[in-house]
């Protein structure tokens, strides 16, 4: 098993860690679950988080990547593509070299890099119409993923996460119990123990096609009418924010 002494999270809102709120009132998510597993192991750990949401994978890699190469840590993880992924005229091939320059770019550092497949958006109205882009963008990661010898986080099979109970209530971000099951296949992947599967059997239930139709007019309203806005405005959820954990600093356990 390694131990790593330092490690540095880079992303959107999946790695920031919505919709996961932590004791504090800041969002937790599946980077900061691994990171306090890891501390476990290695009492002097550092960890820096420096996803934004909204990000872009051109956003993300002129300004998360040059900080992390700088910090030379141990572990970095790089999710990105999802919410270029979602807009018109999104090239998954232009995508892609761009990724592989910011992997070659980490790994020259001597970081171990990992990478992450998205979920299958089979089941995702909004979604399920790019799957084909998705797909071909996920092919070119796990080939960038062997040429620079990277571990892979494969969402993509994880069938426990494409339950909507591991989903918050706009159906974009993973809820506390999503977050949880990607942290232990984050660890699962690392080769490092945890006490949590990444496996999940959810019980069976009827949902009331009544009640559904409530829920989808609400989350309609709620959620996919103000994110199509922020598309056509040009405008981000992550516009102003700063990274929660922007230093390589310390894990305090305590």
């Amino acid at each position: 098993m390694t131990r790593y002494r330092s490690y540095v999270a880079l992303g959107d809102s999946f790695t920031e860690g919505l919709n996961d709120p932590g004791p504090d009132g800041r969002f937790r998510g599946w980077a900061d679950r691994v990171a306090e597993r890891l501390a476990q192991l290695e009492p002097d750990f550092h960890y820096a988080n420096l996803a934004v949401r909204g990000k872009l994978i051109d956003q993300i890699v002129a300004e998360q990547v040059p900080v992390a190469v700088a910090m030379k840590p141990d572990l970095v993880s790089f999710c990105a593509g999802g919410n270029d992924l979602l807009r018109p005229g999104s090239d998954p091939d232009r995508m892609a070299k761009k990724l592989a320059a910011a992997v070659a770019e980490l790994r020259a550092t001597g970081a171990e890099v990992l990478l992450f497949t998205g979920v299958d958006p089979r089941d995702t109205p909004l979604m399920r119409r790019v799957r084909g882009k998705f797909a071909v963008f996920y092919l070119h990661l796990r080939s960038i993923a062997d040429l620079y010898g990277c571990r892979v986080v494969d969402q993509w099979s994880m069938q426990a996460i494409r339950d909507w109970r591991a989903w918050s209530d706009d159906r974009l971000h993973l809820n506390e119990d999503g977050h949880r099951l990607v942290a232990a296949r984050v660890l699962d992947v690392l080769d490092v123990p945890c006490d949590d599967s990444w496996h999940k059997d959810w019980p069976a239930r009827v949902v009331d096609p009544r009640v559904k139709r409530r829920e989808d007019a609400r989350w309609v309203r709620e959620f996919l009418v103000p994110w199509v806005n922020r598309r056509l405005r040009g405008t981000s959820s992550g516009d102003g924010l700063d990274p929660k954990r922007p230093d390589l600093r310390r894990w305090n356990l305590h």
